[in-house]
């Protein structure tokens, strides 16, 4: 929840948010599934999926080495026990009589019984506590077979999660050994980098490129277009088509600033330096609040202090473009807005939160692609080119976070942000 000590402020009456107003923080809780009951059968079928593929070699390699052991061990146990059975020399019974030389072969009978019943029993144990000790030395040696096995692997998912847009021009597996399974993957995997660090250098060379022509164009445009409104001699005919181009021409920088932005923020990030999101979204406010107070839009603020790590810029602009969606799509008059920033269970989280138009749910999802509006205002573009959140969901995912909405009782929006606390 938010602290008591949070900063407020507000362009109009301080008011806080009714009953219906934006949720504490996550939106509507999520519906409750019902337990569902599971069979022994499906646990055992599920349960390969929760072992990971170290553990399972472990066993196989294991299983497979106890198993020989344990079929070695038995074949000696009857062989040795067959030997011990028939090494017993017959008895010897001349010069007794006959009732005399029965007793002593009766009693040499039940005494070599019992002797070769003894020797198989001591084996038996014996190999038993052997098969035990190789039990135990099966599954050590399986895990470093194991290991051993998959180190390969485990270099190749190190050089992954070292890989960035800044190192993939010389971050390799460059794995060494013969030419394996493995070492042809890790071949592969090194072609792909190199087909994805060309990529990226033709996407950078793009947008360097596009930067420069499409702006250029459009500023001189805009300048031709300003020094002939302020010509004292052109008609009035003429100054309203140069106020209607210029208007024409400002949508048109403004969606072309929207789009390299875009592609700049689904890039790695280049600046990294601490930051204080409070004070990011504090500037954001300040900016906006001149077009809420045009629109006629209350803002509620209540920041309280969440330090973290990226771009101070891309997150203001963010920050912005949610705000300004706040007011574009507010209520045609006392429309109302809030803001919070915080760290709610670890994370650092901003919410804005708006009045205005019932927004369907199915609909919420697709307000995060490029160029998509709600129905109600595709046919008219004029509030914006639907860049807007596409850039907010863009830029938080390139700092680890996550940006999410839920239409807000009573109409408009509640659109959540998480980051990392870094």
């Amino acid at each position: 929840m938010i602290s008591p000590h949070s900063a407020r402020k507000t362009t109009r009456v301080q008011e806080a948010p009714p009953p219906s107003g934006p949720p504490a923080w996550d939106g509507p809780p999520p519906l409750a599934h019902a337990p569902v009951q599971r069979s022994t059968m499906d646990l055992v079928k599920a349960l390969p999926g929760k072992v990971s593929i170290r553990w399972r070699l472990t066993l196989t390699y294991s299983l497979l080495f106890f198993v020989a052991a344990a079929v070695l061990l038995f074949s000696v146990y009857a062989i040795v026990g067959r030997a011990i059975a028939e090494a017993w020399l017959p008895l010897n019974t001349d010069g007794f009589d006959a009732v005399r030389a029965t007793i002593l072969q009766n009693q040499w009978s039940t005494l070599r019984q019992q002797a070769v019943e003894s020797a198989q029993g001591a084996l038996f144990q014996s190999s038993l506590m052997a098969l035990l000790g190789v039990g135990l030395l099966a599954l050590i040696l399986g895990y470093f077979v194991a290991d051993r096995a998959l180190r390969p692997v485990a270099r190749m998912t190190g050089t992954a999660r070292k890989l960035s847009e800044s190192n993939l021009a010389h971050q390799r597996i460059a794995l060494e050994g013969p030419s394996d399974e493995l070492k042809e993957l890790a071949d592969t995997f090194d072609a792909m980098l190199a087909r994805l660090n060309v990529a990226f250098d033709t996407q950078r060379r793009f947008v360097a490129n596009a930067s420069h022509e499409l702006r250029t164009p459009l500023t001189i445009n805009r300048t031709v277009l300003e020094i002939a409104l302020s010509d004292p001699a052109a008609s009035e005919d003429l100054k309203a088509l140069g106020r209607t181009l210029l208007e024409v021409n400002a949508r048109n920088e403004k969606l072309i600033e929207g789009l390299l932005l875009l592609a700049r923020s689904e890039r790695e990030l280049a600046v990294r330096k601490p930051l204080d999101v409070q004070e990011v979204a504090q500037t954001a406010v300040e900016q906006v609040l001149p077009f809420a107070r045009e629109h006629g839009v209350t803002v509620t603020t209540e920041l309280v202090s969440a330090p973290t790590i990226g771009d101070p810029v891309l997150l203001e602009r963010s920050v912005s473009n949610l705000l300004e969606n706040a007011v574009k799509y507010n209520m045609p008059e006392n429309g109302k807005l809030w803001i919070r920033t915080g760290m709610v269970d670890g994370a650092l989280v901003v919410q804005v939160a708006n009045t205005g138009q019932h927004v369907p749910a199915y609909e919420v999802n697709s307000l995060f692609e490029p160029f998509r509006r709600l129905h109600a205002d595709r046919v008219d573009s004029a509030k914006g080119s639907g860049l807007g959140l596409s850039i907010v969901r863009a830029v938080i995912q390139a700092h680890g976070g996550n940006v999410t909405a839920v239409p807000r009782d009573g109409g408009g929006l509640v659109v959540t942000i998480r980051l990392p606390r870094n």
